[in-house]
């Protein structure tokens, strides 16, 4: 490039530069030097919550499903509910055949009976032996009662030689024998009640073994009856009448209506925010539910992500099956924060520059925001709670720092 160009170049750059500087002086010489009040528009710097949420829509669900599981292996006798229906707690959905429970029943009583006959009987038959044993004992201490009287005779009998001493001596050893003879006895005894308490303890335990079996074969029979153990919706019945099933079979899934949850969707373009454990507030009516978000689905349905809403009040008299409402979903917030009602077209963690009332001046300041909400902005430096910003009507005086401000 020759030294011509060069130099028309470096004289086009000065006379630019110097169009430009006289251009902002003109601009600057012709603006008024201040400003009437009534033509600003001011927000005052105050202390409170800043919120910024999502707004998505949901829908009430069930929060969790009821599995029933045949309790006995049977024939499915008929099916009251059919699937999609409504029921209350207590309603009957299917009946199973209880030809076999209502035999097996009748087949213990039988045996109840037969074992109550057995215990009676053995209650008797222990009186008597008790009073036999009793007889027996007191026969024996009679034999001996008289054994010592009889010695006691024939102990004076010897002092005049009206006896020989063997004879003495022969009376001893039979009251000997019988002292023994009655401790054997009574031994015996001893033996024979505890024989007989063991017998009775026997049948009385069979009794309530059998009794216990009663009792459950009953129970099972109220249970063939399959009844919904909550208010809820049939989703669907495994198996139809005449059908055997097995112990534990699954016979019938239903949806839990005494407990909700919300399935929500939000725009795809703000799942990024979405996150597990959020705050949400769900608007019911003139009421207003708290829960957090649960599991978020990952895939994407029509341009919308779904995630489950765990309420607080789960199980609250307003909430209906499939009904239609609106959640809050807050992404950030702070309870007390220097605040400013939201300006347009500003980012957080950024600084900005605008214009402060001091007195009767307008004074450019520096200050940086913190989280952008959607009604407020928090200020986290470069501004006092009671700073009146001036957010609109100085458009024309950016390149200014300070301005008049006239009543």
């Amino acid at each position: 490039m020759g030294k011509n160009s060069k130099f028309r170049i470096a004289v086009i750059s000065v006379l630019a530069i110097a169009v430009i500087a006289g251009a902002a002086y003109f601009y600057r010489l012709f603006l008024p030097s201040a400003i009437k009040k009534n033509n600003l528009v001011s927000e005052v710097v105050d202390r409170g919550p800043v919120i910024l949420s999502l707004h998505a829509t949901g829908v009430v669900d069930s929060e969790s499903e009821v599995l029933i599981l045949s309790p006995a292996a049977g024939i499915i006798k008929s099916v009251v509910a059919e699937p999609g229906s409504k029921v209350k707690k207590g309603d009957v959905i299917l009946q199973l055949n209880t030809d076999g429970v209502t035999d097996a029943i009748e087949s213990i009583k039988d045996q109840l009976e037969v074992r109550q006959n057995n215990l009676e009987r053995t209650r008797l038959n222990a009186q008597s032996t008790r009073l036999d044993l009793d007889y027996n004992e007191e026969v024996k201490k009679l034999k001996i009662t008289s054994l010592k009287s009889q010695l006691a005779d024939q102990e004076q009998l010897l002092e005049v030689g009206g006896i020989s001493p063997a004879r003495i001596a022969q009376t001893k050893q039979e009251i000997t024998l019988a002292e023994k003879d009655l401790q054997t006895l009574v031994e015996k005894n001893s033996i024979r009640l505890k024989q007989l308490k063991t017998e009775e303890a026997g049948i009385l335990l069979q009794i309530r073994m059998q009794q216990k079996e009663l009792e459950e074969k009953q129970e099972l029979i109220q249970k063939m009856s399959i009844r919904a153990p909550s208010s809820g919706i049939i989703l669907s019945i495994s198996g139809r009448a005449g059908e055997k099933v097995k112990t534990d079979d699954l016979l019938v899934r239903m949806s839990d209506l005494t407990s909700f949850k919300i399935i929500g969707s939000v725009e795809e373009q703000h799942a990024v925010q979405l996150k597990t454990g959020d705050k949400v507030f769900v608007n019911l009516g003139e009421e207003q539910l708290e829960g957090t978000v649960g599991n978020i689905t990952p895939m994407v349905e029509n341009n919308k992500v779904q995630f489950n809403v765990h309420l607080q009040e789960s199980s609250h008299p307003k909430l209906i099956a499939n009904q239609q409402i609106e959640i809050q979903i807050i992404v950030n917030s702070k309870a007390d924060a220097l605040r400013i009602k939201r300006i347009p077209e500003i980012e957080n963690g950024q600084k900005h520059k605008m214009f402060v009332v001091k007195g009767d001046k307008a004074v450019k300041k520096d200050f940086t925001l913190g989280i952008i909400g959607n009604d407020y902005c928090e200020i986290l430096s470069g501004l006092e709670e009671g700073d009146v910003v001036i957010t609109d009507g100085l458009g024309a005086y950016r390149q200014f720092d300070e301005i008049e401000i006239e009543k």
